[in-house]
């Protein structure tokens, strides 16, 4: 039975290689830890040492998902601006031995109950790059929408710009689920 708990530095020795292509680390967001390829103590040092980059000191929880004794996946929380109703998820990534099985929709969905039942938000973001459609379906599945709202964002990776997709799904509709 998959669970989420609090990640745990020994989880990046089993995150790390799942980042090991190239392009999967940039899909993950990995650029903002600095160039290719991912290290442990490069995803540690980000986590507990500068916080996931947030500058508020209590606004970063990464999780760990696990079967049993198994690590499986990974995914962060934190609010946006400050705003304690405004919660964002990034960072998602599944054990590339077992993407296609629903881990990642089951830990999103756990993860999504943690947000609305225990952190009390109203809201729970996610972007990913347009091209990434195993994401998209995934994020889809569990709930999330485009936020036609939301101002297109595009960013540069490996030199050629991609649009940013943001996704997003309300207490309201997380209730209807």
């Amino acid at each position: 039975m998959l669970g989420i708990r609090p990640y745990k530095p020994c989880d990046a020795a089993y995150i790390v290689p799942w980042l090991a292509d190239k392009t999967v680390f940039q899909l993950w967001g990995g650029e903002r830890f600095g160039s290719y390829p991912l290290t442990i103590d490069k995803m540690n040092r980000k986590y507990q040492n500068d916080n996931g980059d947030c500058a508020e000191e209590d606004n970063f929880y990464p999780f760990t998902a696990f079967d049993g004794e198994t690590v499986v996946g990974h995914f962060i929380m934190r609010y946006l601006g400050g705003d304690r109703k405004r919660l964002r998820f990034g960072w998602v990534v599944v054990d590339s031995e077992k993407r296609g099985k629903k881990y990642g929709q089951t830990m999103l969905i756990l993860g999504l109950q943690f947000a609305f039942d225990f952190m009390c938000v109203e809201s729970v973001s996610i972007g990913l790059f347009e091209h990434n459609i195993p994401a998209f379906r995934c994020y889809c599945s569990v709930g999330f929408r485009e936020d036609t709202t939301a101002e297109a964002v595009y960013e540069t990776v490996d030199g050629e710009r991609q649009r940013i997709v943001e996704l997003l799904i309300t207490r309201e509709e997380y209730e209807q689920l």
